[in-house]
């Protein structure tokens, strides 16, 4: 079992649901936390919370992925102030809309691919350079059952998980010969502010993703992403996919029935 205490660990989208649940589960387990997010209020309440909880260190950042140049100069900056980072978890990411492909939001698609796919890519090209250099660390990307099963309405959400997907495996074979290890992480229907972001911030929409049936919490994948950190350094698990027992694939799941009088 690999131990987290003291390890330095970077988590984006770290203001709510699986990141913010991360966060927490890795500060628990002992890991110093590098949270970066949009929202700063979010993230100095997160700050705060962990800081009181926990003897560890949470440093935070106000940061879009999707902006590369400010992706590249936070991180030059905090390399360059002898920081290193342990383990990066690729969280942010979002899904917009559900109209078919020739009905599609452009803003939509393109908040999508830059968020999920090139914000991956931006935080991970920074990071990955030092993690190379120190022969040391773990990246968690987190995926989606999205990314192994398209699903109508999914369209380029579903190319995006795919490309997630992808990216792992291509990143495992770019750092073959390394002591890094890369592992994806995949949940299906996880209950967090995913679906009111995707409904437009509709949130009769949003409840009925989750009506009739338990799903995923953001502290089950947090879980499951500690659970891949702390195998030991012999073992890499490359994909973890995790569904609540109700469903049982991308649009199969078991619902109650809604009672009649």
């Amino acid at each position: 079992m690999t131990s987290l205490k003291g390890k330095w660990a970077l988590v984006t989208g770290a203001s709510s649901g699986i990141g913010m649940a991360a966060a927490q589960r890795l500060a628990a387990a002992g890991a110093n936390i590098l949270a970066v997010a949009r929202r700063q209020e979010r993230l100095e309440e997160l700050q705060r919370q962990l800081t009181a909880q926990y003897d560890v260190t949470v440093d935070i950042h106000v940061l879009d992925v999707r902006d590369r140049t400010a992706v590249e100069t936070f991180f030059a900056s905090w390399f360059a102030g002898g920081h290193h980072l342990d383990i990066l978890l690729n969280n942010a990411g979002l899904a917009m809309g559900k109209a078919p492909v020739q009905e599609g939001d452009w803003q939509d698609w393109d908040e999508m691919i830059d968020t999920n796919v090139k914000g991956l890519l931006y935080v991970s090209r920074s990071v990955l350079p030092h993690m190379v250099s120190r022969n040391s660390g773990h990246v968690v990307n987190i995926g989606s059952i999205a990314g192994h099963w398209v699903y109508p309405g999914g369209n380029v959400y579903n190319a995006s998980k795919f490309a997630v997907r992808a990216l792992g495996e291509g990143m495992n074979m770019d750092l073959l010969g390394t002591n890094i290890r890369v592992s994806n992480v995949d949940p299906g229907a996880c209950e967090t502010e995913f679906s009111l972001v995707r409904f437009h911030g509709d949130q009769e929409a949003a409840d009925a993703v989750y009506k009739g049936f338990e799903p995923l919490r953001p502290e089950d994948v947090a879980d499951a992403i500690c659970y891949v950190l702390q195998a030991p350094p012999h073992v890499n698990v490359a994909n973890l996919v995790l569904m609540a027992t109700a469903q049982r694939g991308a649009t199969l799941f078991a619902k109650e029935k809604p009672q009649t009088s």
